[in-house]
């Protein structure tokens, strides 16, 4: 009986990549994140303003989400809410640089509206922990 061995060779190019979304009103803070994802691999897109969230969330269908806490228009709790209830699978990292209570309740908000994979970080962030919660 003679058994063929087909191998299919998938290159790095033709892999997906993993999409993040950034929102965050400071403008270098996005800078920073994004260049450090891109080169770890993430498609990302930027938002500095949280007016568009809902229509970029829909169709960027991000894996993770980087989400400031306070921000002008929606806040960082507000959008927490829309993911869960938008059942988002992926993960969420909520960041401040203010009181770590924001990040906290938040979290618990997202946990209690099944939403599994929240980490908080506090600004400032270093490269190496940016680099180890965006490991793939």
């Amino acid at each position: 009986m003679n058994k063929a061995i087909i191998i299919m060779l998938i290159s790095v190019n033709d892999m997906p990549r993993p999409r993040l979304l950034i929102i965050d009103d400071e403008e270098m803070f996005c800078a920073f994140v994004a260049e450090v994802a891109e080169e770890m691999g993430y498609e990302v897109r930027v938002l500095t303003t949280s007016g568009e969230f809902i229509a970029t969330f829909n169709a960027f269908q991000p894996q993770a989400v980087f989400l400031d806490m306070v921000m002008p228009e929606l806040d960082g709790t507000e959008i927490t809410r829309l993911l869960a209830e938008r059942k988002f699978c992926g993960k969420l990292f909520i960041v401040t640089g203010y009181n770590q209570q924001y990040s906290k309740i938040a979290k618990a908000l997202g946990e209690l509206g099944g939403l599994s994979d929240v980490e908080r970080l506090s600004k400032p962030l270093r490269l190496e922990e940016l680099r180890r919660v965006l490991r793939i």
